[in-house]
């Protein structure tokens, strides 16, 4: 992964001159509440933090969910998952779905009012109720022995995720059902022998999210790429715990 990575990054920079919308993804959004100087290092002096390996298994269950529900999307059918938590919806067949799941070239995006910042989000999924409402979907993907949930303290990022695109259709004047859906897989690692094939079994979860603290919390990112002062450190975060120990010998 080195090769791709560019600690001294000169474009998409934020300017607090300039007028043009500044992309602010759901992700870093993500980024800025877990460490306001990551952030700003990143936005504002092109500093990012060193990139993980990417899930290519998670990127390929993502590929195959999307797959299949497009099929009862086409057919305007619900899903058998749907129909098991007793939910009245089907997935949505908007004309502009692709572009919001497109979270690198589009997503579903939201000027923010009284500042040059784009809030962008790429959804896995949008469902659809009989009045009209949206459903917020995200697809996850793990294996472990355990039965999966939502509840660990890492999962409050997927619960952000998940309100910060509630509010984007929000904003965009949608109505949004107050309960979105995590269909989250889960590879069993239990048989005696692998034979070309790994089962999944699929738990649909909901979560009532809650969107009142997506805008002030915006107006802070604003702030913070507005000033020419390091804003503070994460309380947890590893990358500045590093660099500080790093610095102490250099």
């Amino acid at each position: 992964m080195s090769k791709y990575y560019n600690p001294q990054r000169k474009r998409n920079l934020y300017d607090p001159n300039s007028k043009e919308s500044f992309r602010i993804s759901r992700s870093k959004i993500d980024l800025f509440i877990n460490c306001p100087r990551c952030f700003y290092f990143d936005r504002k002096l092109g500093i990012g933090q060193p990139p993980g390996f990417p899930f290519t298994l998670n990127s390929a269950v993502d590929k195959l969910l999307k797959n299949e529900f497009n099929s009862y999307r086409q057919r305007k059918e619900a899903h058998p998952l749907m129909k098991e938590a007793a939910l009245i919806a089907v997935p949505c067949n908007h004309e502009r779905i692709n572009e919001w799941r497109d979270a690198l070239r589009g997503g579903i995006t939201y000027s923010f009012p009284g500042t040059n910042l784009l809030i962008t989000g790429g959804v896995d999924d949008v469902w659809i109720t009989q009045e009209g409402e949206l459903i917020i979907v995200d697809y996850k993907a793990t294996s472990k022995d355990a039965e999966v949930t939502i509840e660990e303290d890492w999962q409050i990022s997927y619960k952000r995720q998940m309100e910060i695109y509630q509010w984007l259709f929000k904003m965009n004047g949608f109505k949004v059902y107050p309960v979105g859906y995590f269909v989250y897989c889960n590879g069993d690692a239990s048989k005696e022998a692998f034979n070309n094939r790994l089962d999944f079994q699929i738990k649909l979860i909901p979560y009532q999210g809650d969107t009142s603290w997506v805008d002030s919390k915006i107006k802070e990112i604003y702030q913070c790429l507005q000033s020419n002062e390091f804003p503070q450190k994460g309380d947890d975060c590893d990358f500045c715990k590093y660099r500080s120990a790093v610095g102490e010998y250099e």
